[in-house]
């Protein structure tokens, strides 16, 4: 069967995982995190890097530096991964949940205003498909009403906001390396902190709300704990796996534009004349190649697709299931409808898409696309 997803290597991961063994530093914060936190930084050009064991880790770093307490308000898109918000109600936080565009399954950001209460205290802007959402209102929003903004960027490395770095628009942001991302170390992710005041206790929140980095620095003498905080740095392992992924970044992204684009050359127009929602690229934002999906018109053409996907031995796949209406929220949601949310969580599927997938293989995936399609017309 040709799999949904193929982890990609480079050809260093080895060496350098290697390397962290041979010099007998295997637990975080070594040469390979540093040199990660560099690349990192580099590519955003603002900011500070710091590596976490995962996305969900970064985004529970996130919620801690901002304070969330008992009872605090955070608006998050009901279509979305469950770390989005989980990492806030971990804090005691009340969700709010917003829906979707129409157009594309991120935050509707018109709807936000209307949720903000004297008890808000942030909204999470998670870039779907690494697809930026429209942040500029979001920011006018969160200033208006001294609100933070965490950029879930799990699946946006390298994608951009009107020439602006996805990662950098927010007060803090996340990243994922899953191995199901563009840019992988297996399991993995960072906290990349865009407020100066903030970066020294996210530090400490990562070192287990201890002053161990500024120890190691020689900054101070002698550690102890000062904060909350917990495990969140991964070893030189990962690190060096991160690395060599790190540094073929644009190779990487190359690809993986190319398997889209080859998709939307085949499957965009046609369809679109069977009613299917295609993918949405707004004038604002560059895309990473994280995502190929098609929105179909209901629940059932959705399960007749994924089904003669199958019969081809091609894994495709649906996505998120909507928070609002999930068996652990549903009781705690407000009550208002959410139908876009729903409908992409009914109707969206997946198609393969990895770094080293040959044009053959989109081919053939595309192919078995059409012949469905056709059924449509």
């Amino acid at each position: 069967m040709l799999p949904f997803n193929r982890p990609y290597a480079t050809g260093n991961e080895i060496t350098y995982i290697g390397q962290a063994i041979a010099e007998r530093k295997l637990s975080g914060d070594g040469r390979f995190t540093m040199a990660c936190h560099g690349l990192l930084e580099q590519l955003l050009g603002s900011g500070r890097a710091l590596l976490t064991t995962s996305c969900t880790d970064a985004l529970e770093a996130a919620a801690i530096l901002c304070d969330i307490q008992p009872g605090d308000e955070v608006i998050v898109p009901s279509f979305t991964f469950v770390s989005s918000a989980n990492a806030f109600a971990l804090r005691g936080a009340q969700l709010r949940f917003a829906d979707s565009l129409a157009s594309h399954p991120n935050l509707d950001h018109h709807s936000v205003e209307a949720l903000v209460t004297p008890r808000t205290r942030a909204i999470v802007a998670v870039h779907y498909a690494g697809v930026a959402c429209e942040m500029d209102p979001l920011r006018d929003i969160a200033t208006r009403h001294g609100l933070m903004i965490v950029e879930d960027a799990a699946q946006a490395i390298g994608a951009s906001y009107r020439g602006r770095p996805l990662g950098t628009l927010g007060d803090l942001a996340a990243f994922s390396f899953h191995e199901t991302k563009n840019v992988i170390s297996g399991e993995g992710g960072s906290l990349h902190v865009n407020r100066p005041d903030l970066f020294a206790r996210a530090e400490v929140i990562r070192e287990k709300g201890t002053n161990r980095s500024a120890f190691f620095r020689g900054e101070i003498d002698k550690y102890g704990w000062i904060d909350i905080g917990s495990s969140f740095l991964p070893s030189e392992l990962v690190a060096a796996y991160l690395l060599a992924q790190l540094e073929a970044i644009e190779d990487i992204q190359a690809r993986r534009v190319a398997v889209s684009r080859r998709y939307d050359a085949r499957l965009g127009a046609l369809g679109a004349g069977c009613g299917v929602q295609m993918p949405f690229l707004p004038d604002y934002a560059s895309e990473n190649g994280h995502m190929y999906y098609m929105v179909l018109p209901d629940a059932d053409a959705r399960a007749r697709l994924l089904a003669h996907m199958t019969r081809n031995d091609i894994l495709a796949t649906f996505h998120y299931q909507a928070l609002h209406r999930s068996r652990y929220f549903h009781a705690q949601h407000d009550g208002r409808a959410l139908p876009q949310a729903d409908r992409y969580t009914e109707c969206l599927v997946r198609l393969p898409l990895y770094a080293d997938m040959t044009a053959d293989e989109t081919d053939w995936v595309a192919d078995r696309v059409e012949t469905f399609l056709h059924t449509m017309l």
